[in-house]
């Protein structure tokens, strides 16, 4: 890929080192003609059958791409949904855990995960334990625990999780939190034993805030249950109390996406693979590997990470160094709860960035 002209589809790099892609990715400029396209067709055409038959064309365009990202065998593997969040919630409740199941994950996991694992402590009654990411695999007490939910990057440091839970996942389900995995680093759904993967959509693939992803391993689909089946989760919607849900990832489809979000997030993912999906992440990595050798020079406390594309490092005062960051035109992230800025690196940051960084430290 040529790093320049890859760099040039993102407006915001015009004027900021945009290091924020962990929270929401650069968007390009063909994600918002994208929507606009679409609200001004529906605005001057109105929102008749052809619009809606459009919206379900968008949808499927959407799922191939987010198949692609996430290295699927089939498109129909994988769910829209509005955020990571969003999907690791729909499994937890499709796994019908019951009182007393024990549930493991690490402590210091996302409260997008964190968040439905205590309701369903608070509602189902289930048991939740925690040990070191780096050790989970290790905590399994195959007695007791029935699921595993954790990152598949750590969303503080960047370590990955452990190798060993895809052998994990051949006995006991795996959920991975996947937010900071898809479109950053190189993603083999299928190879890393977990029953389900949840993604975000406006991250690493720099798509609108409202979408996601959900992969849902074929093998466990009927073992799952359907959550809420709306129209979009119907095979046959007009068939009314006989309907039945699709028996695939799509009936854990959000009920509603829109055309525009949609469109917008397919742009953006053109965009980004347009290269070649294993281009995208090895630039992304040169430049990550740049950063934490110039940090580590300069005597900055890197946080132990693994082969991602985050780079956290302990400072005095983080909010004080994000808004002098900002003042200067640099955008990262203060980790609350923890000692660490946070720098997400893409294939679209270059040396320049990385200037700017360092010279706000």
């Amino acid at each position: 890929m040529d790093p320049a002209s890859f760099r040039e589809q993102f407006p915001v790099f015009e004027r900021t080192a945009y290091l924020n892609a962990g929270s929401c990715g650069p968007l390009p400029g063909a994600c918002l003609r994208a929507a606009v396209d679409v609200a001004l067709e529906a605005a001057e055409a109105g929102r008749g059958m052809p619009y809606f038959l459009a919206t379900t064309a968008a949808a499927t365009t959407l799922r191939g791409h987010y198949a692609a990202a996430l290295g699927a065998a089939s498109p129909a593997d994988v769910a829209l949904t509005t955020c990571t969040s969003e999907g690791l919630a729909r499994m937890i409740e499709a796994l019908r855990l019951q009182p007393g199941d024990e549930v493991l994950t690490a402590p210091d996991e996302h409260p997008g995960l964190l968040g439905p694992l205590a309701a369903a402590r608070r509602h189902l009654g289930i048991e939740v334990r925690t040990a070191p990411l780096a050790e989970i695999d290790a905590a399994v007490d195959p007695a007791r625990t029935k699921l595993v939910a954790c990152s598949h990057v750590n969303w503080t440091t960047g370590a990955l999780a452990p190798a060993g839970l895809a052998d994990v996942g051949r006995e006991i389900p795996v959920l991975l939190d996947g937010a900071q995995g898809a479109g950053a680093i190189d993603v083999d759904v299928t190879s890393l034993g977990c029953f389900a993967y949840a993604a975000a959509g406006q991250k690493w693939m720099c798509g609108p805030v409202g979408t996601g992803m959900l992969w849902v391993d074929p093998a466990w689909r009927e073992r799952l249950h359907d959550i809420v089946p709306g129209y979009v989760n119907l095979v046959v919607p007009a068939d009314g109390l006989e309907a039945a849900a699709w028996d695939d990832a799509r009936a854990f489809d959000a009920p509603a996406l829109s055309r525009e979000v949609m469109a917008a997030a397919a742009a953006s993912a053109e965009v980004l693979g347009r290269d070649g999906w294993d281009a995208l992440f090895a630039q992304a990595q040169l430049t990550c590997d740049e950063l934490v050798a110039r940090l580590e020079a300069a005597g900055h406390d890197v946080a132990p990470r693994g082969p991602s594309t985050l780079v956290s490092w302990t400072v005095d005062d983080a909010a004080a160094v994000v808004e002098r960051a900002s003042a200067a035109g640099v955008t990262i992230r203060p980790l609350p709860g923890t000692p660490y800025v946070r720098a997400s690196v893409g294939a679209w940051n270059d040396a320049g960035d990385l200037e700017r960084l360092l010279a706000v430290l």
